[in-house]
C-alpha cells in the first residue's frame, strides 16, 4: 500500500504533480495523519526560503529558481501552481506549525552533471525544459484501461470528486496509483532515466535521517513514480555508493513567479499539463465546477461582444451532462464541457473556443513573490524600477504606447531600450497605430519566467539596470566587428540613454569609420545615424560628435556610390537598390541635423549620374530617377522622357523591365496619376516579343504584386479603358494628365484655405502669400 499510517512507517503520498485531485487527497490525508514532519520532492537549498510560502504576498503559480552562481544561464525551475500537492503541502505544514524539509538531490548537484541540467526524472518534475520521459506511466495505464487520453483517465480515477463535493478516501488514489506504479516498474525499471536512480538513493537517505530525528511520524509527499524506490529495501552504503563522484557546483535558490502557461505541456515544461486554467478552477471551485465553469466562459465571450446569454449557460451545462453519462464517465470532464461550449456558445465554431482555451483552459495568470525574497542586485533595481514607473510586468501579451514628451513615458522607454541591450526581453518596439513621430513610441510586452535567468545573466555587467547596460555596451563596442554593427549600437545607447557608454562607442565608430573603404557598408551604416541624430532632437541629448561622423560618412558615400553600382549582377543590384533607398533617407535627416553644407545637393548630383549612365544596373537607374522625380529635383517630363528612352526597342526588354521595377516599385499611385508613364509602360508591355516575354513576367509580376489592391484595381481599369477621350498620346512633351488642368486653379485652391488654416494653424502660411504659395506650403508641411 503506498499509503500507510504513522505506526506502520512513514506515509508516502505518491503524486501526480500539478494536479489538483491530488492536492486536495494530499491535504486530506495530512489532515488525517497529523504528521510530526513533512517532507516534500525538491531541492534541499530551498528549505531556508520554505517559510516565504506562508507569507500573505506570495500568490502561486510560483517557481524556485536555481541557478549556478558563476554561471547563470544555467539555471533550473521547480514550478508549483496553487493546486499543485506539494505547495498544498507546504502550506499545510506552516499553518500546523510541523517542520516541511525538501529531499530531493541537491541543485547544485543536478546543475552540474548535464550541460542542459534538468532536474527532472520520469514523473517530469524538475527543471524547465525537460522532455517527455521516454516511458510516460501515466499513459500506459491509461492505455491499460481502454483510454486513449491520459488526461481523461486521469481526471476519471484521480481529479473528479464525488456528488458530494468530497473525497470518497483521501488515500485510496494513493494506494491504487502507487502498487500500479510498482507493477509498472517491475516492466520498464527506470522507465529510460538512469539519473532517477541517484536522486531516489539521495531521497532515501533523507528519508532515513528524518525518521531518526522525528520517528515514524513522517510524511513524504513526491512523485508517484518514486514511491515503489522508496520503499525499496536497501542499505545505507549501497546509496551511498551511488552519489560518489557526483558533479557539484555552487548554487543559488530563490522563488519567482510563475505563469500557468508556462505550466502548459505546449510550452515546453517536462511536467506540464494541459490545462492549468481548468485544474486551477476545480481546485478552486467549492461545489458544482462545471456550472460555475459555464458561467466563467460566458463572461468571457460577453466581454468579446459575443451574446451569451443565462439560458446558453443552462443548456451547456445540461449538454456537458448529457455527453459525460454518453461516453460513461462519472462527471463531465473538459471535454464535455468543450464539446458543449463549442455547440451552444460558440455556434459551432472553433474561432472564439480558441480564445476560451486561451484565457481560460491555459489561463494567463501570473504569481507573486514577495520583495522579501532573495534576489540578484540587478533584479532588485529592476523590480524598484516596474514600480516606481508602474510598468507591472504581466503574463499576458499587451500594447504599449508611449509619449516622449511626458516624463514617465521616457523613463520607461529608456528602461525597455536597456533591458533589449541586456538581452532582457521584456519588451519588443512594434508598429504603432498612431503617430510615426520620433515623440512615441509603440511596445508589445510580455513578461516570461525565464526572463528572470536573463536578469541573473545580466547581472554580471552591473547591479543597476544603467551600470549593467552601460557597461553591455561598452563591452559590444569593443568587441564589435562591422561598421553597420557599431552604428546600430550608437542608435541603441542614445534610445537607451547611455551617456556614458557614448564616448567609448563613438571613438570606435570614428576609427573603424576611417579604416572602413566598402561603400556597402558605409552605406548601411548611415541610416541607423541619422535615425540616431533624429532621436536626439526628442530626447535632448548631444549629438554632435555623432553628426560629425554621419557626415563624414555621407561625402563617401557620395564619392564611392556611383563606381559601385556598375557591372552588377542582379542579385548585387537589388540589394544596391536597397542601399541607395536607406541612404537616400538618411540625407534627408542629416540634411537638417548636421551641418553639412550642401549634402542634399551633392546627393542629388549622385542620383542624376546614377540616372544617366548606361553601365549602372537598370534597376538602380529607376530608383535613381524616381527617387528624383518625387524631391521634385526632375520635372515630369524629364521623368517621362528617361522611360521612353530605357522602353525603347534598342534595350534588352530584361533591362528594361529591372527599370521599372526601380521606377515604380514600392507603390504604384504614380502611374495611377500619371497616364503618361504608365502608356509608355503598357505600349512597352505590350510590344515584348514572344520569346522574352516570359523571362521579364516574373520580374514585372513581382513588382506589381506589392502593390495594394486599391491600386491594383484601378491600374487594371485604366488599362482595360485605354486612353482617355482627348488626352494627349502617350509620352507628348508637355500635355497634362487626364483629369487635370493645363495650369493651377487660383479661384479653387483659394477655397481650400480655411479647412487647412483650421486643421493646421492659422500661421502656417504667409497672409500675403498668393494662394499657390500657400498651399503649396501647407501640402509640403503635412506630406
Amino acid at each position: 500500500m503506498t499509503g500507510t499510517t504513522p505506526a506502520d512507517g512513514p506515509l508516502l503520498l505518491g503524486v501526480r504533480h500539478h494536479g489538483p485531485g491530488s492536492a486536495r487527497a494530499v491535504r486530506a490525508a495530512l489532515d488525517a495523519a497529523l504528521p510530526k514532519a513533512v517532507l516534500v520532492e525538491g531541492p534541499p537549498e530551498g528549505d531556508a526560503l520554505l517559510p516565504l510560502a506562508a507569507d500573505d504576498r506570495m500568490r502561486p503559480p510560483v517557481a524556485l529558481l536555481a541557478h549556478a552562481v558563476d554561471d547563470p544561464g544555467r539555471a533550473a525551475f521547480w514550478p508549483l501552481a496553487g493546486f499543485s500537492p506539494e505547495w498544498v503541502a507546504i502550506r499545510w505544514a506552516l499553518d500546523h506549525g510541523v517542520p516541511v524539509r525538501f529531499i530531493d538531490l541537491p541543485a547544485a548537484n543536478s546543475l552540474a552533471m548535464t550541460d542542459s541540467p534538468d532536474g527532472a526524472g520520469a514523473d517530469g518534475q524538475g527543471g524547465e525544459g525537460a522532455g517527455a520521459p521516454p516511458v510516460d506511466p501515466i499513459g500506459v495505464l491509461a492505455e491499460a484501461a481502454g483510454y486513449d487520453d491520459p488526461e481523461r483517465w486521469w481526471e476519471d480515477v484521480v481529479e473528479h470528486r464525488a456528488p458530494d463535493g468530497g473525497l470518497v478516501d483521501p488515500r485510496a488514489p494513493f494506494a491504487a496509483i502507487g502498487e500500479a506504479m510498482a507493477a509498472l516498474r517491475e516492466v520498464y525499471g527506470d522507465g529510460g532515466h538512469p539519473r532517477d536512480a541517484v536522486r531516489e538513493a539521495y531521497m532515501r537517505i533523507q528519508l532515513r535521517a528524518a525518521r531518526k530525528e522525528f520517528g515514524d511520524g513522517i510524511a513524504v509527499v513526491c512523485g508517484a513514480w518514486h514511491v515503489p524506490a522508496l520503499r525499496a529495501r536497501t542499505t545505507v552504503t549501497a546509496d551511498r555508493a551511488l552519489l560518489k563522484g557526483l558533479p557539484k557546483l555552487k548554487a543559488e535558490l530563490t522563488w519567482v513567479p510563475w505563469t500557468h502557461r508556462r505550466l502548459a505541456r505546449r510550452s515546453g515544461y517536462g511536467a506540464g499539463i494541459d490545462s492549468p486554467g481548468w485544474y486551477d478552477h476545480l481546485f478552486a471551485a467549492p461545489d458544482r465546477p462545471v456550472e460555475r465553469w459555464m458561467t466563467k466562459v460566458a463572461g468571457l465571450l460577453r466581454d468579446e461582444d459575443r451574446f451569451v446569454s443565462s439560458a446558453h449557460v443552462i443548456e451547456a451545462v445540461r449538454l456537458a451532462g448529457t455527453l459525460a453519462a454518453m461516453r460513461g464517465r462519472p462527471l463531465a470532464g473538459l471535454s464535455e464541457a468543450t464539446d458543449a461550449i463549442r455547440a451552444v456558445m460558440c455556434d459551432g465554431s472553433d474561432v472564439p473556443l480558441a480564445l476560451v482555451r486561451d484565457r481560460l483552459v491555459v489561463g494567463v495568470t501570473l504569481g507573486e513573490v514577495p520583495d522579501t525574497a532573495p534576489a540578484v542586485p540587478l533584479q532588485r533595481d529592476l523590480s524598484r524600477l516596474q514600480r516606481t514607473l508602474r510598468l507591472r510586468p504581466e503574463a499576458q501579451e499587451r500594447e504599449l504606447e508611449l509619449d516622449l514628451r511626458k516624463d514617465t513615458d521616457a523613463a520607461r522607454s529608456r528602461l525597455l531600450h536597456r533591458l533589449r541591450l541586456l538581452a532582457v526581453g521584456w519588451g519588443e518596439p512594434s508598429a504603432g497605430r498612431g503617430s510615426t513621430g520620433t515623440f512615441r513610441e509603440s511596445w508589445r510586452l510580455c513578461w516570461e519566467p525565464e526572463l528572470y535567468v536573463r536578469v541573473a545573466e545580466a547581472g554580471v555587467w552591473g547591479t543597476t539596470v544603467l551600470s549593467a547596460a552601460t557597461a553591455r555596451a561598452e563591452s559590444e563596442a569593443l568587441s564589435a566587428t562591422s561598421l553597420a554593427g557599431i552604428t546600430a549600437l550608437a542608435e541603441h545607447c542614445l534610445l537607451a540613454a547611455l551617456p556614458a557608454a557614448l564616448p567609448v562607442v563613438m571613438r570606435v565608430l570614428a576609427d573603424r569609420a576611417a579604416l572602413d573603404a566598402d561603400v556597402g557598408h558605409l552605406a548601411d551604416a548611415l541610416p541607423a545615424l541619422a535615425r540616431t541624430l533624429r532621436y536626439g532632437d526628442v530626447r535632448s541629448t548631444d549629438t554632435a560628435a555623432l553628426g560629425e561622423v554621419a557626415a563624414g560618412l555621407a561625402e563617401r558615400i557620395c564619392v564611392a556610390l556611383p563606381p559601385a553600382c556598375t557591372g552588377l549582377d542582379a542579385e548585387g543590384a537589388a540589394e544596391m537598390r536597397r542601399k541607395v533607398d536607406g541612404v537616400h533617407g538618411a540625407v534627408g535627416l542629416l540634411a537638417g541635423a548636421v551641418a553639412a553644407d550642401g549634402l542634399r545637393g551633392r546627393w542629388t548630383a549622385v542620383l542624376r549620374r546614377l540616372a544617366a549612365r548606361d553601365t549602372v544596373a537598370g534597376v538602380v537607374r529607376g530608383r535613381a530617377t524616381r527617387l528624383l522625380l518625387d524631391e521634385g529635383r526632375i520635372e515630369e517630363d524629364d521623368a517621362a522622357r528617361l522611360m521612353g528612352l530605357v522602353l525603347s526597342p534598342g534595350t534588352p526588354p530584361a533591362d528594361a523591365a529591372a527599370w521599372i521595377e526601380g521606377f515604380v516599385g514600392g507603390g504604384g499611385v504614380l502611374l495611377v496619376h500619371d497616364e503618361r508613364l504608365l502608356g509608355l509602360v503598357d505600349s512597352w508591355l505590350a510590344g515584348v516579343p514572344a520569346g522574352a516575354f516570359t523571362d521579364v513576367l516574373p520580374l514585372l509580376r513581382r513588382t506589381f504584386s506589392a502593390y495594394e489592391p486599391g491600386v491594383r484595381r484601378t491600374l487594371g481599369e485604366l488599362v482595360r479603358r485605354g486612353p482617355a477621350a482627348g488626352a494627349p498620346a502617350a509620352g507628348a512633351a508637355g500635355a497634362a494628365a487626364p483629369g487635370f488642368g493645363p495650369g493651377l486653379d487660383e479661384e479653387r485652391a483659394e477655397a481650400v484655405m480655411p479647412v487647412l488654416r483650421l486643421l493646421l494653424g492659422p500661421d502656417t502660411a504667409d497672409p500675403a502669400g498668393s494662394a499657390t504659395g500657400h498651399t503649396t506650403e501647407l501640402l509640403g508641411a503635412t506630406g
